[in-house]
């Protein structure tokens, strides 16, 4: 545990606060025969702004907060989702992290969410951050458009040590406008994932604050998706305010961190998809990272920045 904060806990009450205004939100909420909680938020619900807000709330953990907005890029406007956390890698590394493969039988969806905190998926997150959750009620956000077989709700509590009653499952559709607001509203935690995986220290992030686009809609999975990591790689910005001794690394670092740094860099992500033969594993992972990173060091007053947001290619992915 962290000090007593319980990502689970924090995000049940948001979870409440969304099954119990369905209709506001735009929400199917129904039980499985196993008791289990399911949240359609766009499969055949409506879902929306709203949900999707909320929905990018639960993911952190209820640790973050997000608000919607808009902003200018080049000559277009579009909306915006903006969202800030005091508690960075528990929150984004510790909740919001899509990291969890969860598959049976030919059902497959990615899973993000609390509930990973306390399955502990993946295993070596939880070891660098120090992090574990207690709590017994878990909440797992499924990218699908597909709803889960009763076997899976019934493993899912299993792994988290819940009662099948005290399990939630929220469902967002990546082509659905509360799939497209909550993939935006990774942007802090995309930046965070990329640093660590440049070799910083995640524990060493005080505060966090990112914005990023929320992308027109589309009806076909693989353009939906193309287009939410358009909106982070070439629109997303993100602005970390850390605790770092070794400055010089940190310089390196930054450099680093933003989408311009990949050789893949400089064309609409259904492009470079398709050129890694639909293959994720084949593209360049330093591509997965906001558009543009700034870090302010407490420990000197020192600010680095890198990386810039690029209209042109955002509006060719989006726009058409």
């Amino acid at each position: 545990m962290n000090g007593g904060l319980s990502v689970n806990r924090l995000a049940w009450k948001l979870l409440e606060k969304l099954r119990g205004n369905s209709e506001f939100y735009g929400v199917k909420v129904q039980r499985g025969e196993c008791g289990a909680t399911v949240v359609d938020a766009g499969i055949k619900a409506r879902g929306g702004f709203q949900a999707g807000k909320i929905i990018t709330e639960i993911c952190m953990g209820g640790c973050g907060k997000a608000k919607i907005g808009f902003r200018h890029y080049g000559k277009f406007e579009l909306p915006t989702i903006f969202v800030y956390t005091d508690h960075p890698a528990i929150a984004t590394l510790g909740s919001q992290f899509a990291g969890w493969n969860i598959k049976e039988g030919d059902y497959f969806a990615i899973g993000s969410g609390p509930a990973r905190a306390l399955a502990q998926k993946p295993k070596e997150i939880y070891e660098k951050i120090g992090y574990k959750d207690e709590f017994d009620k878990a909440i797992v956000v499924l990218e699908t458009d597909k709803a889960p077989p009763e076997k899976l709700m019934k493993r899912l509590a299993e792994d988290c040590h819940v009662q099948c009653e005290n399990l939630a499952l929220i469902l967002t559709p990546t082509a659905s406008l509360a799939g497209a607001t909550q993939v935006a509203g990774r942007i802090v935690e995309t930046g965070i994932h990329k640093l660590t995986m440049l070799g910083f220290n995640p524990k060493a992030i005080l505060y966090a604050w990112g914005c990023a686009p929320i992308p027109p809609t589309h009806p076909k999975f693989v353009e939906a998706m193309a287009r939410t990591n358009d909106a982070i790689l070439y629109g997303g910005t993100t602005h970390y305010i850390v605790d770092y001794e070794k400055e010089d690394e940190l310089a390196r670092i930054v450099e680093k961190a933003p989408s311009k740094a990949s050789k893949d860099y400089g064309k609409p992500f259904l492009e470079i998809f398709k050129a890694a033969n639909y293959n994720f594993y084949k593209i360049d992972p330093n591509i997965f990272a906001p558009a543009k990173i700034t870090i302010n060091n407490v420990r000197t007053g020192k600010t680095f920045t890198a990386g810039e947001i690029n209209p042109k290619i955002l509006m060719e992915a989006l726009i058409s």
